[in-house]
């Protein structure tokens, strides 16, 4: 109705205040007002939270940064380990094999000699040595040990490249994908020592072997056994098969690939251990 009463055609208007609330102490405010307090604190919560998602994506940077820097460090100072690091520390005089042989049973192994360290030269058969062509010969490292009885002898060697982590992993790759550890005209060469139980272990008389291109370090890590006695063994097989369960040739009877890759494991952990060490952080 329009005022006075009489109809109108216009339709009334009304109008809304401001809704209101009430504060702690029952005082009303309008609604949609923030306190300068809960503005401050919006404020330092928003800081806060930049800052500390600005935090962790720095750390997370610096962490992986660091990480890279460390594995380049690693694998430089490996490929120094030749001279920077005591024979005796490379390879034993005496190690433990503590599960090592068949059945779990213990080993002992004595060193009987050591190769001077020299180039590659006449170090390995054609085949082998052209396959390591690639990589480089910085150094190579070898010694012989023998085990408890003197009934096999052992020789575990090192080949430390020039070749980058790119190089070494390549070669790795060939080796996994081609079972290259496992052909029998890509065994190593032994070291037979003059004057010793390893002074008739030649070509002829390698029995068991491993042999393993690391990605972590410039190094081949490799070992070859055989009996100390000098017999021949016609058909030398991988350390991994002489050592499987209910294998019956005479290699993998007698433990053969138990010695190849128990030495072969321990002089590698020995290598990784000197490495840390020298890579090691003061605090």
């Amino acid at each position: 109705m329009a005022p006075g009463g009489a109809s109108g055609s216009g339709r009334p208007v009304v109008t809304f205040g401001q809704p209101e609330g009430y504060d702690e102490n029952a005082r009303p405010h309008p609604l949609g007002r923030r306190g300068r307090s809960q503005v401050a604190a919006a404020a330092v919560c928003l800081v806060l939270g930049v800052g500390l998602i600005g935090g962790a994506v720095a750390g997370s940077w610096l962490a992986g940064d660091s990480g890279e820097k460390g594995a380049d460090s690693a694998f430089t100072a490996a490929g120094g380990m030749w001279h920077d690091v005591p024979v005796d520390e490379l390879f034993p005089p005496t190690m433990q094999g503590e599960g090592a042989g068949p059945g779990d049973a213990d080993r002992v192994w004595t060193r009987i000699a050591v190769a001077p360290d020299s180039d590659c030269e006449d170090a390995f058969d054609p085949l082998l040595r052209k396959l390591l062509a690639p990589l480089g010969c910085e150094r190579l490292l070898r010694a012989t040990y023998t085990d408890a009885t003197q009934s096999h002898v052992t020789t575990v060697g090192l080949l430390f490249t020039r070749a980058d982590a790119a190089g070494m992993t390549s070669l790795a790759g060939r080796f996994d994908k081609d079972r290259l550890d496992r052909r029998t005209d890509l065994i190593p060469r032994p070291y037979a020592a003059k004057g010793t139980a390893a002074a008739g272990f030649g070509a002829g008389q390698r029995a068991a072997w491993t042999i393993s291109v690391l990605t972590d370090a410039p190094v081949v890590v490799y070992a070859v056994s055989g009996w100390a006695d000098g017999r021949g063994v016609e058909t030398p097989l991988p350390a991994e098969d002489a050592m499987e369960s209910g294998a019956t040739t005479a290699p993998a009877q007698a433990g053969l690939g138990h010695e190849a890759k128990g030495l072969a494991d321990r002089v590698e952990r020995g290598l990784r251990k000197n490495v840390g060490t020298t890579t090691e952080q003061p605090s």
